[in-house]
This record gives C-alpha cells, sequence and structure tokens, in this order.
C-alpha cells in the first residue's frame, strides 16, 4: 500500500476509532507503555495525549524505555509491559516463541533504516558483503532488512557472518571496524550518518515493503479494550500532529531522548508517524517476512501471523 493511500486510510479510521473509544470505558487502573527513542510515543510522552485520554478515568500511564524491540517484546509478553511499537520482525521472532501479544495496529516504514558502511569501504554493491561481518540486532527489524538486502543481491544468509548487537554497543564496534556494515534504524541509523561520516550502502524501501507494529499484552487487551482503544485513539492525535509539524517533532525527540537536535531533524524529516489498522494488505507483507524466517531457520516453526491479530476494533 503507498504511503498516501495508508495515511488516508488511517485518517478514516483513526477517526472512527477515536468516536468509538470515547464510549468505551477505560477499566484499567494503569496502563504501563514502552517506547525506544524515535517514534510517535516519543511525542505522545511529551503531549500528554495519552494521559488526557484518560484525564476522566483517572487511569495513570507509565512510560518505560527500551533499546530494541526484542526485550520490549519480552516484557509485553511477560505482562511487565502492556503495550509498545516494534518494527516488523520482533513479532514474529515472539510469536514463534509462543509470546502472549496481538498486533493492536500498525505503521508503514518507507524510510530511516538501512544499512551502513565506513566511508572508505571497499563495499561499494550489496553483493560486496559477501564474506563480511554485519552488525545488527537479532529478532529486530535491522535483521530483515539484512534477510530482504542479501535476497536481493543473490546471497544467502550463510554469506555473511551476522555480528549481533544492540544499537549501544553496535555503534562503537561499527566505529572501530569490529564490523564492516551496520543495519541499525533511526535515530541510530543518523547518528551514523551524522557523527560517524558513515555511507548508506542500502535504505530498507529500495529491498521491499516493511513495517512498524503496535503491540499489546494479550491479556491486557482482551480484558481492557477500552483502555487499549484510548491509548490508540491518543496515539493517533500525537501523530497527525506529528506528520504535519517535523521541525517541532525533532525538538520534541531532542528535548526527551537527549538525541542531538540535528541527528532527529534528520530522523524526523524522513519518518512516517501515521497508525492505521493491521489491513490485509500488512498481514500479507508481515506473513512473507514470517515464512522467509522459517525457510531460513531464524525461527523454530511456521507461524500465521493472522492469528496474533487483535480481532476487535480492526475498523
Amino acid at each position: 500500500m503507498e504511503r498516501r493511500q495508508f495515511l488516508k486510510l488511517s485518517t478514516a479510521a483513526m477517526a472512527a476509532f477515536a468516536a468509538t473509544s470515547a464510549r468505551a470505558q477505560a477499566t484499567a487502573k494503569e496502563v504501563r507503555i514502552g517506547y525506544q527513542k524515535t517514534g510517535v510515543l516519543v511525542i505522545a510522552r511529551q503531549q500528554g495525549t495519552i494521559e488526557k485520554r484518560f484525564a476522566a478515568s483517572g487511569t495513570s500511564v507509565k512510560w518505560v524505555e527500551f533499546t530494541s524491540g526484542p526485550p520490549m517484546l519480552e516484557a509485553i509478553s511477560n505482562g511487565s509491559v502492556d503495550f509498545g511499537a516494534v518494527g516488523d520482525s520482533p513479532p514474529i521472532f515472539a510469536q514463534a516463541a509462543n509470546a502472549n501479544i496481538v498486533y493492536a495496529a500498525a505503521s508503514p516504514i518507507s524510510n530511516g533504516q538501512g544499512i551502513l558502511v565506513p566511508q572508505n569501504s571497499s563495499i561499494k554493491t550489496i553483493a560486496d558483503l559477501k564474506g563480511k561481518r554485519v552488525g545488527f540486532t537479532k529478532g529486530s527489524s535491522a535483521h530483515n532488512v539484512v534477510v530482504l538486502t542479501l535476497a536481493k543481491a543473490g546471497l544467502t544468509y550463510d554469506d555473511i557472518t551476522p555480528v549481533y548487537l544492540t544499537p549501544p554497543d553496535a555503534g562503537p564496534a561499527f566505529a572501530n571496524g569490529s564490523i564492516d556494515a551496520w543495519a541499525v534504524w533511526d535515530p541510530y541509523f543518523a547518528i551514523g550518518e551524522k557523527k560517524q561520516n558513515a555511507r548508506i550502502l542500502i535504505n530498507a524501501h529500495e529491498v521491499g515493503k516493511t513495517n512498524a507494529f503496535f503491540i499489546a499484552n494479550r491479556d491486557f487487551a482482551n480484558q481492557n479494550p477500552g483502555t487499549l482503544r484510548e491509548v490508540i485513539a491518543g496515539l493517533s492525535t500525537a501523530a497527525t500532529w506529528a506528520e504535519n509539524n517535523r521541525e517541532a517533532v525533532a525538538k520534541s525527540l531532542h528535548e526527551i531522548t537527549g538525541v542531538p537536535l540535528d541527528i532527529q531533524t534528520l530522523a524526523a524529516s524522513r519518518a512516517s508517524f501515521a497508525i492505521g489498522p493491521v489491513t490485509e494488505g500488512i498481514v500479507e507483507t508481515q506473513q512473507g517476512v514470517a515464512d522467509s524466517f522459517h525457510k531460513l531457520g531464524l525461527i523454530p516453526k511456521k507461524i500465521v501471523v493472522r492469528d496474533i491479530v487483535w480481532k476487535w476494533p480492526q475498523v
């Protein structure tokens, strides 16, 4: 689905969502939200858009920061966090491990992630990755970018040496030459460009469709549908504002995360903040990722993505 079409759909869907949400009673006393150093959740936190939705009910909001999606989903699955945003790969690994999660909403990723190499690297094309050490977080959206990139060049996963590192560890490893390439997302992607003079080998959108997801604990979603509706409605308010105020978004991201303003300005300029339902097209794309990971032996069993899409209320 083209980004413009998704924006149109998400605007209509979220308007209906917010309208019905206003009639739903929030039942949870507290909602715990996991977030990373970028994206609409950071904006929502600073602006208090979710807290405002709960002003009448008295439900409190607790924010918990994570460095990447996999540990966040572990926390969501075990019930220590109720809701969070991640890339496309973490939910697949989590579902394969029987995690107690559901897809609650989605957002297309059009830019802001890919593979970086040092400016003077001999790696000029995707094919040059053969035999190289590629750093990325296992089970993250960057993992899928690596898989898609290799497939585009006719390479296999065995043609590289994967080095599993979280972004805070991968940054120094990239800087000192311990890895030859770094697959990552914003704001780390922008940090590599701006602070480490890295060269973009490939942008994610050049190798395939990618999506981000808003994930909820299954029990929380089923027991507190009104609360979850309010959370997503609050995020929709923040997303609408963010799509139209990118300079202000950068300042907000800078203030709340401490990441330098020039980094967040670059990240905000190319981010997609739109939130919409998990459509059939998105499910099909995500299923393709899951099937690819199973074929490569990265997950132990086949999974059906549709099985964990929140059935109510998809618009």
